[in-house]
């Protein structure tokens, strides 16, 4: 079977999922490969996300770990076997790897939760604000760079703004409704921009004031992306060496724990549109 150069960070986590059913049943690399007419080294190249691993295989996997979570094995089964290219599969060696990993976690999220303190979230950028940042990237990008990144963006809101809307929620901070990454127009198109996607339904926004107390949470950070089954939820972090995907329990938790604390000190739903609406009169 032909092995993958650049496994994506979902079917890296399918390999992990795979290793966890092995290693929870206590079975060695070499057994399971052998029950399934592979090598160790095949074995070790599914659990990494650089080959895949057929239905049957992967049911056959399971059966011998004794693992009876058929949720789980289903779940599992349709990670395996997507074959359909996704749109951002267009930008497959035009835009780093780890931008079309966020727009397919994000395709396959079941609800999405993200608190941004210094911006507006990606998933709510207009373009102009999206080129805006994107212009202040290090080592900065030239135009050929510039304008599929702003593409790519745009793109990556259809799951809020599709015939399916994926339930999102997310918390930002006053300071990034404030400044003005561009101009006032550029600032007011994108507040409107905040309201209308509020306005919709399907997505919720939430404002921390500068003068609320109780806030120490001034360097959060994260995206946390559901996924069919509680244990295939996977959170996404800013790093200094990048974006980086956890899908570890304990960080899950922290993340739950981070986006409970960051929402008790914001303002409820209403009040935070009420405040947005404020913002653009003075505008």
């Amino acid at each position: 079977m032909t092995m993958r150069s650049q496994p994506t960070a979902r079917q890296v986590r399918l390999g992990s999922e795979l290793r966890k059913l092995r290693q929870a049943a206590g079975k060695p690399a070499k057994e399971v490969a052998g029950l399934l007419g592979s090598s160790s080294t095949h074995m070790s190249q599914i659990e990494a996300g650089s080959s895949a691993i057929s239905e049957e295989r992967l049911r056959r996997l399971a059966a011998h770990c004794a693992c009876t979570d058929e949720e789980l094995i289903d779940a599992l089964v349709a990670m395996a076997t997507e074959h359909a290219r996704g749109w951002w599969d267009e930008y497959r060696g035009v835009l780093p790897q780890v931008n079309l990993d966020v727009a397919e976690a994000e395709h396959h999220a079941t609800f999405l939760r993200e608190v941004v303190i210094t911006y507006v979230p990606g998933l709510l950028q207009t373009p102009d604000y999206a080129r805006a940042v994107f212009q202040y990237m290090r080592p900065e990008l030239p135009q050929s760079e510039l304008a599929p990144r702003v593409e790519h963006r745009m793109r990556r809101r259809a799951v809020i703004d599709g015939d399916n809307p994926t339930p999102y929620e997310t918390i930002l901070h006053e300071f990034a409704l404030r400044i003005r990454v561009a101009d006032r127009r550029t600032s007011l198109v994108q507040l409107r921009q905040i309201l209308d996607q509020i306005e919709q339904g399907h997505v919720t926004v939430r404002v921390i004031p500068t003068d609320q107390d109780g806030f120490g949470g001034a360097d959060a950070s994260m995206m946390y992306m559901g996924g069919p089954l509680p244990q295939l939820d996977t959170g996404l972090l800013d790093a200094p060496t990048g974006t980086m995907f956890t899908n570890a329990e304990a960080e899950l938790k922290r993340l739950r724990t981070l986006f409970r604390k960051v929402e008790a000190a914001s303002l409820d739903p209403t009040a935070s549109q009420d405040f947005i609406h404020r913002l653009t009169k003075e505008l």
